[in-house]
């Protein structure tokens, strides 16, 4: 008997199981169909922007490493890693995943506001990296990506702006030469003050050099686009310094370069605690990984749905977010950091003609083979590159990030989104970015639910005719003594207070006996929300008065029927004789619940003064 009722609950579990994934349709390995479909034209196509890609994808790496000031070969192995990795799991064709501006710039924030050393800093990032990774990937399963939608694209903007001038603020340093002498800052003030308190050590050769790579990138960007620019003005950079070095001596000593790296830095990492132990660095590392789990999800579901516009190819966002996180995953066991949808090499990917995910894996192949070149050739090409060079083309890719046209817009459109632009902004400049994102969104969030938190009622009326129409406030209801009040909009938690106070407001009325509530056109009903419908049918009978519910729908129904308070609901029906106090909605007539709830009135009233009818004509729309 025990076991048959084990297996019973099981066996429910397991359909319940099943009915959820079918509503959840994650694929594993969606690059399979893919490969069964691709043809040989395509190939030439795909490995044109693979080159492309990874010609901006290594620079690109370096830079991004340096904004979160990492060894730039973590930029470089994520590109790699990222690029290989995100076409097997993720639905659009044309993304490339890796790190990114934003992403950098909130690991920087985060650990110059905090306590770490830079070994420390570099002992924890496999574990950001992972719990980055598990964060998506569970995201996924529970369909978060969805919830972009509600994420004002003020948010994004504000975000985006003053991510941009920290980042512009922050490379300074390197522009002036005193990132060996300036106090590290977490904020754009803090940056600004120590910029400031270390002007006597200016130095004039790395922003000469920092400049000129500068204007030689807007130059190439603004007349030859077509070529890899942030590559070539790098190189020109990194010439130019070397030949000075060589010429003159006091050169190289006031212009830095980055440290290079061999093969052997080329292993796979685990995840390992520092010395606070590890539930103490997962603590730590929580909220931050969060944030750019959200940030990274969100620029790539921003970037898939662009191209996806502009491809006519459908994308997936949850598929998308699976993709990310494994990213992340696989990412963690080597020496990378957090990978996020990439806008300016996944528009050149599909610029250059992509036809699948196969480029991506192709440049991210290339990426590695750099990668090992890099790590061999003697003397290493890294040690060559001047910082100061760097921090100009990242100033510039920054600069291009601030978008006049998309403030002015969200500053002008409403005073909401006035307000969640400038908060987001200004909490990017004074907060952690990890924090200011939350702020931004949390706003964003907030005025959203402001907005659906107010469920429309309207009071109907039978008329003559027999149909359904919103009562004239400027005459009394046909039958004093019932209500018909239709219910549309949101039922959810930010909705239950002001939808029970509105209808207690009509039980006011000595006359009403009878309220019918039409719950067709609503919807999200929650346990806020269900308990307060269970409160106000109480608070109906205390006043001896009577509720019915019609036009429910099969949601509504299984979560009065689990919650209990169909039982409440139904109290005093005689069930076996046929009495309810719930009708169902019927779409060949929607308005036959009402009339069956009509009559159910005129019975708990004792009377039947007027035959009840209701018209329904279907090629007639009309509101249910």
């Amino acid at each position: 008997m025990q076991e048959n009722f084990i297996q019973r609950k099981f066996r429910i579990a397991y359909r319940k199981f099943e009915t959820w994934a079918s509503a959840n349709p994650l694929r594993i390995f969606p690059f399979k169909d893919t490969l069964q479909s691709y043809q040989k034209d395509q190939f030439s196509l795909d490995a044109k922007s693979a080159v492309n890609v990874a010609l901006l994808a290594v620079p690109q790496g370096m830079a991004y490493a340096a904004i979160a000031e990492l060894p730039i070969l973590y930029g470089i192995i994520c590109s790699a890693i990222a690029a290989i990795i995100a076409p097997f799991f993720a639905s659009s064709r044309y993304t490339i995943l890796g790190p990114t501006n934003a992403t950098s710039l909130m690991i920087f924030s985060f650990f110059a506001g905090a306590t770490y050393t830079m070994s420390e800093k570099l002992a924890l990032m496999p574990l950001l990296v992972l719990m980055v990774g598990i964060v998506c990937l569970i995201g996924s399963i529970l369909k978060a990506a969805e919830l972009v939608q509600f994420i004002s694209q003020s948010v994004l903007v504000g975000y985006v702006t003053g991510a941009a001038i920290l980042i512009m603020i922050n490379q300074g340093k390197h522009l002036v030469g005193v990132s060996e002498i300036i106090e590290p800052a977490s904020n754009f003030f803090g940056m600004f003050e120590s910029l400031l308190e270390t002007h006597e050590s200016y130095l004039w050769q790395p922003s000469l050099l920092g400049l000129g790579t500068l204007l030689i990138y807007l130059f190439l960007n603004r007349w030859l686009r077509a070529l890899p620019n942030f590559a070539i003005a790098l190189s020109i950079a990194t010439l130019v310094s070397t030949f000075l070095s060589v010429t003159f001596p006091s050169w190289a000593s006031t212009v830095s370069t980055f440290n290079s790296y061999t093969i052997e830095d080329l292993q796979f990492r685990l995840p390992s605690p520092t010395s606070a132990g590890l539930l103490n660095d997962v603590s730590s590392l929580l909220g931050v990984s969060i944030a750019i789990a959200f940030l990274a999800s969100l620029e790539n579901t921003v970037m898939a749905k662009s191209l996806a516009s502009r491809s006519g190819h459908r994308t997936e966002i949850n598929q998308d977010m699976l993709a990310v996180g494994m990213t992340n995953i696989a990412s963690a066991f080597t020496a990378a950091m957090p990978a996020s949808g990439s806008l300016t090499r996944s528009a050149l990917n599909y610029e250059s003609g992509a036809k699948t995910g196969l480029s991506s894996i192709l440049a991210g192949l290339l990426c590695t083979l750099a990668l090992f070149i890099l790590g061999i050739l003697e003397p290493n090409p890294i040690s060559y590159i001047p910082k100061c060079a760097l921090a100009g083309l990242v100033i510039g890719v920054a600069a291009s990030l601030i978008k006049g046209r998309n403030i002015r817009i969200c500053l002008r459109s409403t005073p909401e989104d006035a307000g969640v632009l400038l908060v987001t902004f200004f909490s990017a400049l004074v907060f952690p970015l990890y924090l200011a994102i939350f702020i931004g969104v949390s706003l964003s969030i907030l005025l959203f639910l402001r907005k659906v938190s107010k469920p429309h009622l309207v009071e109907y009326e039978i008329s003559q005719e027999g149909e359904l129409r919103e009562l004239d406030q400027k005459h009394q209801r046909p039958n004093p003594g019932i209500s018909i009040v239709h219910v549309e909009g949101a039922l959810f938690f930010g909705a239950a207070e002001l939808f029970q106070s509105q209808i207690q407001h009509l039980v006011v009325d000595p006359n009403l006996k009878v309220i019918i509530l039409r719950l067709k056109n609503a919807y999200h009903l929650d346990a806020t929300s269900v308990l307060a419908l269970r409160d106000l049918i109480r608070f109906v009978r205390s006043k001896q008065r009577h509720l019915i519910i019609s036009g429910a729908t099969r949601e509504v129904y299984k979560v009065l029927k689990s919650s209990g308070v169909l039982q409440t609901l139904q109290k005093g029906c005689r069930c076996e004789e046929g009495e309810t106090n719930l009708f169902f909605y019927a779409p060949s007539n929607p308005n036959i619940s009402t009339r069956d709830a009509l009559i159910r009135a005129q019975e708990l009233l004792g009377t039947d003064q007027a035959e009840i009818k209701i018209f329904f004509d279907p090629t007639h729309e009309v509101k249910s």
